[in-house]
C-alpha cells in the first residue's frame, strides 16, 4: 500500500472548473470534506440538490425525497414523482436541438475503420422509437421484461432505451454465458422478448451464439419472440409496429433495469433498479466523479451484461456525452487497439480494469500508449478488482502521463453505482479509491459492528440508504435481507474488506468471502497478489486457500511471468514472506501460461480452487479462456 500522494488536484487547473467544484461553490461549501459531510448529514437535501444540479426532467415533480417509514431495506425515493430514463437521455436532447450531435461511436472486432462509425442523437432516437413500436406490437407493455443476449453494439443501446420508453424492464445478459445460465435468467425475469446476437466474433473467430439463444429460449415459456440483432430480422422487427414517440409516464420507483449478479457458482441474484434510482446515481457519478461534458468521448472497456454497461450508457447520454461501444478484444488485431481508439476518437475518459492494464503492459507487438496521441485524455476510470501498485503506477505514468487522475471506483451491481469513489478534487495515493462517494454514508466495521480504527481493515458497510440500491432481489426478499442486512442489523453489509489509512485514503482488499485465515491471521487475496506482482518478473497473480493440517489454511499461488522473465518458486515465496511476514509465506507458487478469467477480466479464484483440489470447475460458461484450467488440473495431484 502506497504511502505518498501521486495526484494533487491543485496542480491541475481544470479541477477548479469541474462540476464538483461548481457544486461546492453553489452551496457555500469550502472543502470537499465539507461537501461529503453535508451529503451524508442530510441525504434528502443532497439528493434533492443533485436533481436540481443535473437538470433531470420530471413529468411530475416528487412530493418528498425519501420515505423510510418501513426501514432502511424498503426505503422509497422521490415519492409520487414521475420520470423516464429514455426521455432524459434521448428525447429531450433531440427536442432541444442537439439531434445532430454524436451519441454513440462503435468499434467492431475487426479493427477496420470501415466497420466503425457513429450514431447521432436523432438517429438513435428514431431507432428507439421504431424498436419500441415493434415491442408494443409484440405485446410488451409496462412491467414486462425484455431480455438481451448481445455484446456492446448499437442495437443493444436501442433495445435498452426502447424497453425503458415503454415502461418495460431491460434485462441485459452477458453474451458469453452458456445455455443454462441464459435460460435461468430469462425464466427468472419472465422475459417476453429476447434480442440475441446470432454470431459473436472475437479475434476474428465467429462463435455460434444463435444455437445457445435458441435452445435457451425454447425452454422459457414466457418468451414469445426471439429477434436476431445481426440479421435482416432486426430491420423487420423495427418495421413491425408504429413508432412510439412518447415515453410512458413511469413512476420514480418503477423498475426499468434488472441485472443479474455475475459469478460461476450459486443461483444468480436479480437486482432491480428504478428510473429515478438509475438517473440519480449514474447522473451523480458521471458528473461529479468523472466530470463528463457534452461531446467528449467516454470509453469504458466493458460488456452490457455487467453493471458498467448500462451505467455508462445512461449516465453519459444524460449529459450528451458520446459513448464508445467496443465489440471486440482489447488486444486484437494488435495490442495497441485501445490506444488507437483513444487517439482516433479523442477519448477524454478511458475506463479499464487492472487485469486489462496488466495485459497491455505485457504486450510486445505494438508501440504501447507512448506511441499514440493520448493528449485528449483527462480522466482514467477503474473498477472491478483490487489494483497492484506496479500496474497502477504504469497506468498513471504511461497512459495518463501523470496528469490524469485514476478515478478508481467500487460499488456493485446491487447499487448500479459506487460506495467508494474519488473526484477530481481528491488527492490520491497509488491504488486508492479516494474515500466514500458523495451521498454514501460508508464505513469499515469490525466484526463486532463498530467503526474500525484508521489503518485497520474492516467490513465495508453503508449506514444510510441511497436511491439506486436494489429494490430487494427479484422474487426473493428473504435472500435480499440475508445478504445485506442480517450481519449488522439496519446496516447495508457489502462484503468487501476495506481500510482507511491515517491520511483518510481508502483501499480495498477483495471480497470478505475470499478472505483466508492462515495460522490465525486473516488475509485477503489482494494483499498476497499485490506482494507477488511487486516482483519484477511477475505480470499477474491469483491466490487461493487450501486445507492444511498445520495452519488450517495454506496459501497456494499462481503467477504469470512477464515475457523473457524468470523467477523460481523459492524466490517468489520469499517475496511474499518479506512483504507480509513469514506466517503468510505460500506453500506453493506455480507459474502458468495464463490465469482463467471471465470475459470481463475477473480472475475466478473459486473455480481455480476447485480444479486444484481435483473437483469439477463448476459452471465455466462465462470464462474467456477455459483452456487455462488444464495446467491447474495437472497440478492437482501435487500435495497442497
Amino acid at each position: 500500500m502506497s504511502t505518498g500522494f501521486i495526484w494533487q488536484p491543485q496542480d491541475h487547473a481544470w479541477t477548479r472548473e469541474s462540476h464538483v467544484a461548481r457544486f461546492m461553490a453553489r452551496h457555500g461549501l469550502a472543502t470537499y470534506d465539507d461537501l461529503h459531510a453535508a451529503s451524508v448529514r442530510d441525504t434528502a437535501w443532497f439528493w434533492d440538490a443533485v436533481m436540481q444540479d443535473t437538470g433531470i426532467e420530471w413529468t411530475r415533480p416528487y412530493a418528498r425525497v425519501k420515505d423510510e417509514s418501513r426501514g432502511f431495506p424498503w426505503t422509497r425515493w422521490f415519492v409520487d414523482g414521475q420520470v423516464n430514463v429514455t426521455h432524459n437521455c434521448l428525447d429531450r436532447h433531440v427536442r432541444d436541438g442537439h439531434g445532430g450531435e454524436t451519441a454513440l461511436y462503435f468499434e467492431a472486432d475487426s479493427g477496420r475503420r470501415e466497420d466503425a462509425g457513429r450514431v447521432t442523437f436523432a438517429e438513435l432516437s428514431a431507432l428507439v422509437d421504431r424498436c419500441a413500436g415493434g415491442l408494443r406490437a409484440a405485446g410488451v407493455g409496462p412491467g414486462d421484461s425484455v431480455g438481451l443476449y448481445a455484446p456492446m453494439q448499437v442495437q443493444t443501446v436501442v433495445v435498452l432505451f426502447a424497453a425503458m420508453k415503454l415502461g418495460a424492464r431491460f434485462v441485459p445478459i452477458f453474451c458469453g454465458y452458456g445455455e443454462e445460465a441464459l435460460r435461468e435468467r430469462l425464466d427468472s425475469c419472465g422475459a417476453k422478448v429476447l434480442f440475441a446476437c446470432g454470431t459473436l466474433t472475437r479475434r476474428g473467430k465467429p462463435a455460434d451464439t444463435a444455437a445457445i439463444a435458441r435452445a435457451a429460449a425454447a425452454k422459457v415459456p414466457s418468451v414469445t419472440r426471439t429477434v436476431w440483432t445481426d440479421t435482416p430480422d432486426w430491420t423487420a422487427f423495427l418495421d413491425s409496429g408504429r413508432p412510439v414517440t412518447a415515453c410512458a409516464p413511469t413512476a420514480a420507483e418503477e423498475p426499468c433495469l434488472i441485472i443479474y449478479t455475475s459469478g460461476t457458482t450459486g443461483r444468480p441474484k436479480g437486482t432491480v433498479h428504478t428510473h429515478a434510482g438509475c438517473l440519480a446515481q449514474t447522473g451523480k457519478e458521471l458528473r461529479y466523479a468523472f466530470d463528463v461534458r457534452p461531446g467528449e468521448p467516454f470509453f469504458w472497456v466493458t460488456d452490457i451484461g455487467w453493471m458498467m454497461g448500462p451505467w455508462e450508457i445512461i449516465g453519459c447520454l444524460l449529459y450528451r456525452t458520446p459513448v464508445v461501444l467496443f465489440d471486440g478484444a482489447p488486444n486484437h488485431p494488435t495490442s495497441d487497439r485501445i490506444w488507437e481508439i483513444c487517439a482516433q476518437l479523442g477519448v477524454v475518459t478511458l475506463g479499464c480494469s487492472p487485469t486489462l492494464i496488466r495485459l497491455l503492459m505485457r504486450a510486445t507487438d505494438g508501440r504501447g500508449p507512448g506511441g499514440h496521441d493520448l493528449s485528449a485524455l483527462r480522466v482514467i476510470g477503474s473498477t472491478g478488482e483490487v489494483w497492484d501498485e506496479a500496474s497502477y503506477l504504469w497506468c498513471f505514468e504511461q497512459v495518463g502521463r501523470r496528469r490524469c487522475p485514476i478515478v478508481n471506483i467500487s460499488g456493485g451491481t446491487e447499487i448500479i453505482g459506487c460506495h467508494l469513489s474519488p473526484t477530481p478534487l481528491t488527492p490520491l495515493k497509488a491504488c486508492s479509491l479516494g474515500g466514500p462517494a458523495l451521498g454514501m454514508d460508508v464505513a469499515a466495521f469490525t466484526d463486532e459492528g463498530r467503526p474500525a480504527p484508521r489503518g485497520t481493515m474492516g467490513h465495508l458497510v453503508c449506514r444510510q440508504p441511497a436511491p439506486s440500491m436494489t429494490k430487494s432481489f427479484l422474487h426473493d426478499d428473504e435472500r435480499y435481507l440475508e445478504t445485506y442486512f442480517r450481519k449488522f442489523p439496519g446496516i447495508w453489509y457489502h462484503g468487501d474488506w476495506a481500510l482507511a489509512d491515517q491520511d483518510g485514503q481508502w483501499f480495498l482488499f477483495g471480497r470478505t468471502d475470499d478472505t483466508m485465515k492462515v495460522a490465525g491471521k486473516r488475509v485477503g487475496p489482494g494483499e498476497v497478489e499485490g506482494a507477488l506482482t511487486a516482483h519484477a518478473a511477475v505480470s499477474e497473480a491469483a491466490v487461493i486457500g487450501v486445507p492444511d493440517e498445520l495452519k488450517g489454511t495454506a496459501l497456494v499461488c499462481f503467477v504469470v511471468l512477464k515475457p523473457g522473465q524468470a523467477a523460481t518458486e523459492a524466490e517468489l515465496v520469499r517475496q511474499v514472506a518479506k512483504q507480509l511476514g513469514k506466517p503468510l509465506a505460500p506453500k506453493h507458487v506455480f507459474s502458468l501460461p495464463a490465469l482463467p478469467k471471465t470475459r470481463s477480466g475477473k480472475i475466478v479464484r473459486s473455480a481455480i480452487t476447485r480444479v486444484f483440489l481435483g473437483q469439477p470447475a463448476g459452471d465455466i460458461s462465462s470464462i474467456d479462456n477455459p483452456a487455462a484450467f488444464e495446467p491447474i488440473a495437472q497440478l492437482a495431484t501435487k500435495p497442497a
